[in-house]
């Protein structure tokens, strides 16, 4: 449904089943990192690709941290006009990666005081949101191109992108309510106000099947309320003023148990949980 709202441009991206990538038109590496590839198709045109293709892309803190350094450095780099935004192999991204975001665990559980396991959980926050808007208040244009599954994460970097392409067999999930949490690094701000439509986005948002009402229902209360709360702010402050609201939201709502049974059900590949009333 939402792949409709992007632009499909097969003469650009010739990135079907087939896994024809624009990693084949790049002719020089600029950097090295250890979750990204940066080349140089053409002259003053940038391509940097999401590239953990036998994990499908998860995306890990470490390949936060380096979207981050890499569009910090390619906004400065006077050789670069034009940015094209990829992932390699068979998707561009499958999203979080749950197994990194165990390894985060103990740090917040080694946390006793609420106060200070909230400061810990808001830092984590937004080290992710500038990870994306990274892509936003970069000067140079950035081009997401996408092919298959773009679900998480990857939508809310494509959404900070300028442009968005997609192939025809492209599909996208915002997967964080499935995690008993609001979204909170930029989706909820970002997607009404690129698909232009507020009831969209919400449907989107909360689920992803026709029957919305009985899924919503099923879905986590603390994650749906906090969704609406923020789709509701967002629509008269402005894109860091409702990533601020997030980040101060999800540092105490991170830690309720909705999150944390989500995320196992998630993880156990049993994703039916039953949720307790709010």
């Amino acid at each position: 449904m939402l792949s409709t709202l992007f632009r499909p441009l097969p003469v650009l991206l010739n990135m079907s089943r087939k896994n024809i990538s624009l990693a084949r038109m790049s002719s020089k590496t600029k950097s090295a990192y250890e979750t990204l590839s940066v080349s140089v198709p053409k002259e003053f045109v940038y391509h940097v690709m999401l590239n953990r293709p036998d994990k499908l892309n998860a995306m890990n803190r470490t390949m936060w941290l380096e979207i981050q350094k890499c569009f910090e450095e390619l906004d400065e780099d006077e050789n670069c006009r034009v940015i094209v935004l990829s992932g390699a192999g068979k998707l561009f991204t499958a999203g979080l990666d749950f197994r990194d975001l165990m390894e985060m665990a103990p740090a917040f559980a080694a946390q006793e005081d609420v106060a200070r396991k909230a400061k810990l959980i808001r830092k984590f926050i937004v080290t992710y949101q500038n990870s994306v808007t990274s892509l936003e208040i970069c000067k140079k244009p950035v081009l997401a191109a996408v092919h298959s599954a773009c679900v998480g994460g990857g939508i809310n970097i494509i959404t900070a992108a300028d442009i968005r392409y997609c192939t025809k067999d492209a599909w996208f999930q915002v997967k964080e309510v499935d995690l008993g949490m609001a979204a909170d690094v930029g989706i909820l701000q970002r997607l009404p106000k690129v698909i232009g439509s507020d009831s969209l986005a919400r449907e989107l948002c909360y689920t992803e099947v026709l029957d919305i009402a009985e899924q919503i229902s099923k879905k986590s209360p603390v994650a749906i309320q906090g969704t609406k709360y923020s789709i509701v702010y967002g629509r008269d402050h402005s894109v860091q003023e409702g990533l601020d609201q997030m980040a101060i939201w999800n540092q105490l709502m991170m830690q309720s148990e909705d999150f944390a049974q989500a995320t196992m059900g998630q993880i156990s590949k049993e994703p039916n949980v039953n949720f307790s009333k709010l």
